[in-house]
């Protein structure tokens, strides 16, 4: 019995403590100050680059890491899965010159069209968007001339960053 009434008083003290404290806090967030993150005002940036996926030979930039029993016999590949790193060019040729990497995974997500799920960083390697790198989680429809996909953060230069990735079919 004693030990209950203890329990109990320690259980009120603490939930009374905890009341003050979240009061003090304004519970579980509160509101940052761009300017004390070192954070300007928003730009707006049109990047333009090549992104070569090479799926065969020795040089291959993106290979199968797993598959579901089913993929070999599914029309669309559903089930497989593929990392990346690909180069990403100035220029259309794959001899041009270099600007970064792409890299991350894709994954065949549709089992009635070449849909791709794709999460994957743009890791830049050149002039001043070397370091920063931009993140795009989206839906890839193969065979569509222009996909367009969500860019959902970065770092370095493009910390914050979001807007949208437009890839364009070049033959």
């Amino acid at each position: 019995m004693a030990k209950t009434k203890t329990l109990l008083i320690l259980l009120t003290i603490f939930s009374i403590s905890t009341l003050i404290t979240a009061k003090k806090n304004h519970g579980f967030s509160r509101i940052l100050s761009p300017a004390k993150l070192g954070l300007k005002r928003e730009k707006l940036s049109h990047l333009h680059f090549y992104f070569h996926d090479i799926v065969s030979g020795k040089n291959a930039t993106a290979v199968r890491v797993a598959e579901a029993p089913m993929t070999k016999t599914s029309l669309s590949g559903f089930g497989a899965v593929v990392m990346i790193d690909d180069p990403l060019t100035m220029k259309p040729q794959l001899s041009s010159k270099p600007v970064g990497r792409a890299q991350g995974i894709y994954a065949s997500a549709s089992q009635t069209d070449v849909g791709l799920l794709m999460v994957l960083n743009f890791a830049f390697t050149e002039g001043k968007y070397n370091g920063s790198t931009l993140s795009v989680l989206g839906r890839n429809t193969v065979f569509s001339d222009v996909r367009e996909m969500p860019i959902v953060g970065g770092s370095g230069l493009f910390r914050f960053a979001r807007g949208s990735s437009c890839i364009v079919l070049v033959s």
